[in-house]
């Protein structure tokens, strides 16, 4: 279970609000003591699916491996890229 205070409440309540849509409890303390918790909704709950990097980076590429050369090559024309 997470904690937060109360000044978290008030100035973090992005950060606080995310872990409750993640599906944590929240723990409130007020003065150092326990005040409230706050549960998420149960027809709520849905856990945030994180990108496979990977899996996309080799969908895109395959198994293609560069050589130095190669990427000195695309290096240099995409700063060619930006000046112009």
């Amino acid at each position: 279970m997470k904690t937060a205070t109360v000044a978290d409440l008030r100035n973090q309540f992005r950060r606080v609000s995310s872990w409750i849509e993640d599906g944590e409890t929240v723990q409130i303390l007020k003065q150092g003591k326990p005040f409230a918790q706050l549960v998420p909704n149960v027809g709520r709950r849905q856990t945030r699916k994180k990108p496979d990097v990977l899996a996309r980076l080799k969908e895109i590429w395959g198994t293609k491996t560069f050589s130095e050369k190669e990427v000195a090559a695309m290096r240099a024309a995409e700063l060619e890229g930006e000046e112009g």
